[in-house]
């Protein structure tokens, strides 16, 4: 390839709607086009999706390849990295960007592979160099303790981003663009894995990644009972969601699902309420991008004081029930 050109961005679909990661991977990828004076481009891929090619471009895609075929119903490796890799060599993006999120983590070291590049995972931010038009990506380094900016010179730049961490732009159900159907032929030999089936997530409430308030405890809160006080807490706040360090998953106090962290979930909520955690740099490396972390904790030594705006050193079980109660308080007014 040495017509680079636009930039790509990977549109999953999650429960046949555009996923919130991809809404804001457009908003994005529509300011680098912008910078970069070029268009934005979606690749949408499954089965009887071509409803969702007029939502892309209301979020802000100018052009929208469409592969829509039977077999990609269910997410299967090898048919869509066959389905990314023919629509990147036709379009030749540039700047290609995928989600931090299980199918993105899956397929853009294979791409960037195939395509014979490399990829930044993770990245909270992404500009353009004003003096050599290349991108710059910003991603947590160190557990999350620093940022570091890389540059790639090899093309496509591929990346993840980190949900929560970009803004969509504001739906337009008026703005214009190309829709695209593009035909590949797919048979069941290319296939090498294949989906048994699907077990869904017994999960109550909202999912940690969409959650805008999370209330996370580690091992200081003891045993599954102190995790029923959270509860009460969760039940005050609207929007929120529970999660937990590593200790409490394996210790069977909260589902594993539940689990914050380098080997858990990334999350960026806007507030973050840790109780009886130490803040470990496994543990921060999933939570550093939340707008404000409030530490509750017996230990005035503890790492997450280091890493909160706001910290209360004492028993958390007797400084959550009063923190409860004033907070129900205000919110009754």
């Amino acid at each position: 390839m040495s017509d680079y050109r636009n930039v790509m961005v990977y549109a999953e679909v999650t429960s046949e709607s555009l996923s919130p990661i991809t809404k804001e991977l457009l908003g994005c990828g529509k300011k680098l086009s912008n910078d970069l004076g070029k268009e934005l481009c979606a690749v949408l891929i499954g089965c009887n999706i071509s409803h969702l090619a007029k939502e892309a471009i209301a979020f802000g895609a100018q052009k929208v390849y469409l592969v829509d075929h039977p077999l990609l119903e269910n997410y299967q490796t090898d048919l869509y990295l066959w389905s990314m890799m023919k629509v990147v060599e036709k379009e030749m993006p540039r700047v290609l960007i995928l989600g931090q999120t299980s199918i993105g983590l899956d397929l853009s070291p294979l791409l960037a592979f195939r395509l014979e590049t490399a990829v930044v995972l993770d990245c909270v931010d992404l500009s353009i160099d004003p003096d050599s038009n290349q991108l710059l990506l910003t991603k947590p380094v160190y557990g999350g303790k620093a940022m570091a900016t890389f540059l790639c010179n090899s093309k496509p730049q591929v990346a993840t981003v980190r949900s929560k961490s970009m803004k969509p732009l504001e739906r337009e159900g008026s703005r214009k663009g190309e829709v695209i159907a593009f035909n590949i032929s797919l048979d069941s030999p290319n296939i090498r894995k294949r989906t048994l089936g699907k077990v869904a997530e017994d999960a109550k409430g909202i999912k940690l990644e969409d959650a805008e308030i999370i209330i996370a405890g580690g091992r200081g809160i003891g045993s599954r009972d102190g995790f029923k006080q959270l509860e009460e807490l969760s039940k005050i706040l609207k929007g929120s969601a529970i999660g937990g360090t590593r200790p409490a998953c394996d210790a069977g106090w909260l589902s594993t699902t539940a689990q914050i962290g380098l080997t858990g979930k990334i999350v960026s909520p806007k507030l973050y309420i840790a109780l009886g955690l130490s803040g470990s740099s496994q543990h921060m490396a999933g939570c550093s991008g939340s707008g404000t972390i409030v530490a509750i904790n017996r230990d005035p030594r503890a790492n997450i004081f280091k890493e909160a705006q706001f910290g209360v050193v004492g028993d958390w079980a007797i400084i959550l029930s009063a923190f409860t109660k004033k907070i129900g308080d205000l919110l009754a007014q």
